[in-house]
């Protein structure tokens, strides 16, 4: 399999081309279901481009102010399909951010205790799931 099929691996531990570029592919995707969401709205429903993504964004984040309403059956059928897919492919946008970013934070926070330091934590307590504590040493 060449690099290009492999997603540009070389050698296994280089990040795919998923891996290094999916934040900015869903982020992509969110920024156009609001897009088409606000030019079917303004077509459909004749309202102003401001309004209609307004009501593109309240009806994806399922919030529903009510405070405007598609009219035609057109709009209702497409508010569906649109809620249905919006909220999905947000979703995954949103969870992909927090997954980079509780990486990021666990990347910073882990370290190798310094020679001649302990690895237990403060309280002395083991962190062993299956050890319960002083008890179970010796001494």
């Amino acid at each position: 399999m060449s690099d290009v099929e492999n997603g540009g691996e070389q050698g296994g531990s280089s990040p795919t081309f998923w891996e290094r570029h999916d934040n900015r592919i869903l982020g992509a995707s969110a920024l156009s279901v609001l897009t088409v969401g606000t030019v079917v709205y303004h077509l459909l429903e004749d309202w102003s481009w401001v309004d209609s993504f307004y009501f593109s964004s309240v009806a994806v984040t399922t919030v529903g102010f009510g405070d405007f309403t598609p009219s035609t059956d057109a709009s209702k059928l497409f508010t569906v399909f649109y809620i249905f897919s919006g909220l999905t492919i947000i979703s995954v946008w949103l969870n992909t951010r927090l997954k980079h970013r509780a990486t990021k934070v666990a990347k910073k926070r882990d370290f190798t205790p310094a020679a001649g330091f302990s690895a237990l934590p403060p309280n002395g307590m083991p962190t062993d799931p299956g050890a319960t504590g002083p008890a179970d040493t010796e001494g």
